[in-house]
């Protein structure tokens, strides 16, 4: 009927109109345990930002996990004036952090935010923490050299790009000097600098005195202090990684320090045992060693017409002991490792490289077979003497004994000099791999 059709059409135009309120449920506050919230009442994802109601504001904490009704939330800042029973609302606007060529030469935190000074970082995008992972198949192999302007790394543990290294030193032995180093004298189009659970006192030396203004100038600094909570340690690396995707995405070869892996997994194993996680090695639960290689995996080359993130991860040996937990997961994740030996800072051998425990696993794949050959040949003489080292020092060889030690001996103020390198200084790869073979020419 006419009728009957004209009030149909009337109720569907009614219907469009009609939006379906968005309904935003809010919980409370039940029980602080640590640096843990639990919370009821409210409904929210893994990984969402709360607003949760102290006496001076509100604090915003992330969800970390839940058990049944209970929500476990970890503030990204202290906690000061929380109340019982404080209302917990998630929150809608959760914009993700800054990604632009507005970022280089800028210090910022591990929520995007700046520490700088330097005002607000506008870019025309804003990232979640969300991403694609790459197809392993579709990355293209690591095939080209990197120069990163230090002499021993470039000569004898050469880094492709693409590659991921390890970088393991105890405290006190030059890795932040030698990270700096690299900065400054490496050939990548873009630097990601990730400064975790470092002192702030270093975090302002790093960028004043190591990195320098030209080193900022075509880097990004993301700097999360031992004094901030463990989620924002965390993130702060998550941050680094995202920022150093952004720019491969865009064909550039970018260097992403990071300093240091072992904080992030400390950070991890805080959080971990805070919501109740049992601990499994040495008091590290088993999401630690889930999470590593899935940060360690996000560097390495792109597809076709995308760049490549060459990373350098700094791990923390406790008492120089290379069979850390993190130190020996870190070693089966990873494409080399270069470590720094106490020994050689303590002789004032600067930058305190040991090559004989050091490996590019990738390095016969990115040079020359004439390059690789020097190489070897000059690993060997310096292992020689390394493995006399101690009946050289006391007067205990007699010269004659091994001509290879003999050699060995004659040769080693040359092979020091090659292998030291001022903290200012930068050796150009070219340059490294021509004296390389000169001095190779020399032993027999």
């Amino acid at each position: 009927m006419p009728a009957q059709s004209e009030l149909e059409r009337r109720l569907s135009q009614r219907q469009q109109l009609i939006r379906p309120a968005r309904l935003q449920t809010s919980g409370r506050l039940t029980r602080v345990v640590g640096l843990t919230f639990e919370a009821i009442g409210c409904r929210a994802s893994i990984g969402s930002l709360c607003a949760v109601e102290t006496s001076a504001g509100e604090v915003v904490a992330e969800v970390v996990g839940f058990s049944d009704d209970i929500l476990y939330l970890m503030p990204a800042d202290d906690a000061h004036g929380v109340i019982p029973g404080a209302k917990v609302r998630p929150l809608t606007d959760q914009s993700g952090i800054p990604l632009g060529i507005e970022l280089l030469g800028r210090v910022i935190d591990g929520a995007g935010e700046p520490l700088d000074g330097k005002g607000p970082i506008q870019t025309q995008r804003r990232a979640s923490r969300q991403r694609e992972k790459l197809n392993p198949l579709a990355r293209r192999p690591v095939r080209e050299p990197l120069d990163v302007g230090v002499t021993a790394i470039n000569a004898l543990l050469t880094v492709g790009k693409g590659q991921r290294m390890g970088l393991f030193a105890g405290s006190g032995v030059g890795k932040s000097v030698l990270l700096g180093m690299m900065t400054r004298g490496s050939t990548a189009d873009v630097i990601v600098v990730g400064l975790i659970g470092e002192r702030g006192r270093e975090v302002k030396e790093f960028i004043e005195d190591i990195l320098g203004e030209e080193g900022l100038r075509r880097s990004v600094v993301v700097a999360a202090p031992a004094d901030q909570s463990p989620l924002m340690r965390l993130r702060g690396c998550e941050t680094a990684a995202q920022i150093a995707e952004y720019f491969r995405d865009q064909g550039l070869n970018v260097l992403l320090l990071m300093d240091s892996l072992t904080r992030y997994a400390m950070a991890q194993r805080e959080i971990a045992l805070a919501i109740g996680e049992p601990p499994a090695t040495k008091g590290y639960p088993p999401s630690v060693f889930a999470r590593l290689p899935a940060l360690v995996e996000r560097a390495g080359n792109g597809g076709d017409g995308q760049g490549s993130i060459t990373a350098f991860y700094t791990v923390l040996t406790e008492g120089d002991d290379l069979q850390d937990p993190i130190a020996d997961s870190a070693r089966a994740i990873l494409d080399g490792h270069v470590v720094l030996s106490r020994r050689l800072a303590e002789q004032g051998h600067y930058p305190a490289i040991d090559v004989e425990a050091s490996v590019s696993r990738v390095m016969p794949q990115v040079i020359s077979a004439e390059h690789l050959q020097h190489a070897m040949t000059l690993k060997q003489l310096y292992s020689s003497y390394q493995q006399n080292r101690d009946l050289i020092s006391i007067g205990a060889y007699a010269k004659g004994s091994d001509p290879k030690v003999d050699q060995a001996i004659q040769m080693m103020p040359m092979l020091q000099r090659f292998l030291q390198q001022g903290m200012l200084d930068v050796s150009p790869f070219d340059d490294c791999v021509t004296v390389l073979g000169q001095i190779a020419s020399r032993i027999k």
